[in-house]
C-alpha cells in the first residue's frame, strides 16, 4: 500500500508501507531507502 509522508515543512514522500512507530510516525520504503515521518491525511494529499 503507498503512503505519503511529511519529512520537513515543505517536503512530502511516497512510497511502500513498511510499519508505524510507537510516536505515530510511519517508515515508507522508497527504492531501498527507508523513510521515516507523520502521515499525510487524505485531503492534504489529494
Amino acid at each position: 500500500m503507498l503512503r505519503t509522508i511529511m519529512i520537513g515543512n515543505y517536503s512530502m514522500v511516497q512510497g511502500q508501507y513498511v510499519r508505524t512507530l510507537s510516536d505515530g510516525r510511519i517508515v515508507i520504503r522508497v527504492g531501498h531507502r527507508l523513510h521515516t515521518g507523520f502521515p499525510v491525511s487524505s485531503d492534504i494529499a489529494a
